[in-house]
């Protein structure tokens, strides 16, 4: 029994798919079910249900690969453990980021971290909340940033900013001319959101309750529309579709809809969401994961609220 072998039956358990999981491992397909069958022979048990496009796992199968899975967990622990006894800012740190946020954050924090770490690489992966989740959990990412609430066992969680919510329009629409805009009025409009899966179309829905009335007659979620990304939806709200949502951060200064977009801040206290680190309580580089909390602190994002480190909260 080998930790490479231990990595192929995690990765078809994951993808219950032996070509994908093979592709995944950056090996062959071949490759990949000898080794599985191997161990399958050396365990004297049967891992997989194989079926025509089809995997499943049986009942000692996945006691098995939750028991791999730690084993994997731990044996990264040993390898982190080494490279933090010689500096734990330097090598790679594999970073993850919601949709959301890395466009708009990633600009200022990579530079800092540059100047400040030279020797540190930032390994970036950009996903949804649930796959950055499991990323972390099963140790393929070291830490991630992604808006609260977010829970998972054996994670940490540092709050690092507060980030108000704006209203983008076009501007010839009526309310380009008013300050400010009342929450509730959001329902009459067509509204533009992220596609299911996006944790930040739900926060719009918490932000706007009226708009998330599916399925009554006339209902406002009958004149929504939908966007890929934060940028497809600005260019969407500039050719005149609709109104959306937007995370302060994501108000652009560049001059491609110079003209065709304004924006403007809600009525009363801003809806907001809360941005924060997450890592797992035994990650073994403590320094890297401060360094990376005050780069994002110091990160010239002038529309939000810092928090500082007595909100750290642990699963």
């Amino acid at each position: 029994m080998t930790l490479t072998e231990l990595r192929y039956i995690v990765a078809v358990a994951r993808e219950r798919h032996f070509g994908r999981a093979a592709e995944a491992c950056f090996v062959s397909q071949p490759t990949l079910s000898v080794a599985v069958r191997k161990l399958e022979d050396e365990l004297g048990v049967i891992l997989f249900e194989r079926r025509q496009n089809e995997v499943s796992i049986t009942p000692i199968g996945e006691r098995i690969i939750q028991q791999a899975q730690q084993v994997l967990e731990e044996a990264e622990t040993i390898r982190q453990i080494a490279l933090a006894g010689k500096d734990q800012l330097r090598g790679p740190m594999r970073l993850g980021v919601i949709y959301t946020i890395g466009p708009y954050l990633l600009p200022h924090l990579i530079p800092l971290l540059n100047k400040r770490a030279p020797d540190l690489t930032l390994v970036i992966e950009e996903s949804f909340t649930s796959n950055l989740r499991e990323s972390l959990r099963r140790g393929a990412l070291d830490t991630i940033i992604i808006s609260l609430p977010f829970e998972a066992p054996g994670i940490i969680t540092q709050p690092l900013y507060d980030e108000p919510f704006v209203l983008a329009l076009p501007s010839k629409h009526p309310w380009s001319r008013t300050k400010a805009i009342r929450v509730e009025q959001l329902a009459n409009e067509t509204l533009l959101l992220l596609s299911a899966g996006n944790c930040f179309r739900d926060q719009v829905m918490e932000v706007c309750p009226a708009c998330a009335y599916a399925g009554a007659l006339e209902s406002p979620i009958q004149k929504t529309l939908e966007g890929s990304s934060i940028e497809t939806i600005r260019q969407m709200v500039a050719s005149g579709a609709g109104i959306t949502v937007l995370p302060c951060t994501a108000q652009s200064s560049r001059n491609d809809l110079k003209g065709l977009l304004t924006v403007r801040p809600f009525a009363g206290p801003a809806p907001y969401r809360r941005v924060a680190l997450a890592y797992r309580r035994t990650f073994p580089r403590p320094r890297a994961i401060e360094l990376l909390r005050q780069a994002v602190h110091d990160c010239h994002l002038d529309c939000v609220q810092k928090l500082e480190m007595e909100h750290t909260k642990s699963h």
